[in-house]
């Protein structure tokens, strides 16, 4: 690439790109009059590759209502299990149905207290079952019902933080996407925050725990650290360890996955930043002529920067290269529904 007229080649004899962009309003595709009507131009059936991505594979992913119901399902099996061999397990008592749910909750999160143990083989063996199949239900209840959670206080938080931003609704809508894992993150350290302060406040004063024991019990619960030596002992407080033992393990997952989240972002937009802002080189030019014919367009620039952001590979550029090719009946280097027509016939 030191020849001079070599570098000139790589480059575009026409800035025309834009010019030749379709306007708006424009259909992308034009058919001609001999073009034979094609199954593009009826209505999408609701079922097989006319569907979306994100339609075609909804239905593999539970719905919130499913998990739920697996959740109560769960509940009441492992209630009812452990309600009946109660007798088998040793520990202080308050109320056998009670006692029996709380055991459930504290064995599906994996909190463990040992305030409530088995003590014959056959409770140890239905504890290991329940713990396998309660953390599956708790894993996918935190990326469905937590999630479900965040997302409806996503939008008052926000307002709460903006009440003075005087803008429209479509701008709001616009910095809410691009701030959307951050306020997410906020949304769920609030409502960590909300959770530890129950927790302590109940045990300290409900449990008569002193105040540094009542935090120290909630940060070994929410952390399933569970040592055992400081847990809910009265009635009062196991009814309310079934309900907050869940929400407040739920929420601590919740936290550090958007925390998580949020640290790859910054990176990736780092990397974003530092990709746009670096002077392109004769090299850069080389690597994205994807044909070899010695000059970029605009599509191949893109997928070159998109190389770069790592958000596609050279693997998957040539299969899509390849699918167009064999779409590309006529070899014009371009698709129409004609093409499409004759491609799917001949399949």
């Amino acid at each position: 690439m030191a020849d001079h007229n070599i570098q000139q080649a790589l480059l575009p004899d026409k800035p025309d790109m834009l010019q030749r962009m379709p306007s708006e309003g424009a259909k992308r595709f034009r058919r001609c009059r001999t073009t034979p009507k094609s199954d593009t131009d009826k209505k999408p059936e609701l079922n097989g590759s006319s569907l979306p991505a994100k339609e075609l594979f909804k239905d593999i992913r539970p719905s919130f209502r499913l998990v739920g119901l697996l959740l109560f399902v769960y509940l009441l099996v492992g209630g009812g299990v452990f309600y009946l061999v109660m007798d088998q397990i040793s520990g202080k008592r308050t109320s056998r149905v009670i006692d029996a749910l709380y055991f459930c909750i504290v064995t599906m999160t994996s909190v463990g207290y040992g305030d409530l143990v088995p003590r014959s083989d056959a409770t140890k063996l239905l504890a290991c079952a329940f713990v396998f199949t309660g953390m599956a239900i708790i894993a996918l209840f935190v990326s469905k019902s937590a999630d479900y959670l965040v997302e409806k206080q996503e939008v008052l938080f926000f307002k709460a933080l903006h009440m003075n931003m005087k803008c429209g609704e479509a701008k709001l809508l616009r910095a809410m996407e691009t701030n959307k894992t951050k306020y997410k993150l906020y949304t769920a350290a609030l409502l960590l925050v909300t959770t530890i302060v129950a927790g302590t406040v109940f045990l300290w004063k409900v449990e008569k725990l002193s105040l540094v024991d009542s935090f120290y019990c909630v940060c070994a619960t929410i952390t399933t650290l569970g040592y055992g030596d400081k847990s809910f002992s009265s009635k009062l407080g196991r009814i309310f360890a079934i309900f907050w033992i869940i929400t407040s393990t739920i929420i601590v997952a919740l936290f550090f996955m958007y925390l998580a989240e949020v640290y790859t972002e910054r990176r990736q937009q780092m990397l974003a930043k530092w990709v746009l802002t670096r002077k392109t080189t004769t090299t850069d030019l080389e690597a994205a002529d994807l044909d070899s014919d010695r000059h970029v367009c605009a599509a191949e620039f893109v997928l070159y920067k998109l190389k770069e952001l790592g958000k596609i590979n050279q693997e998957d550029i040539s299969s899509f290269l390849d699918e167009f090719d064999k779409l590309d009946i006529d070899q014009s280097g371009t698709l129409s529904s004609y093409d499409l027509t004759l491609a799917q016939s001949g399949q």
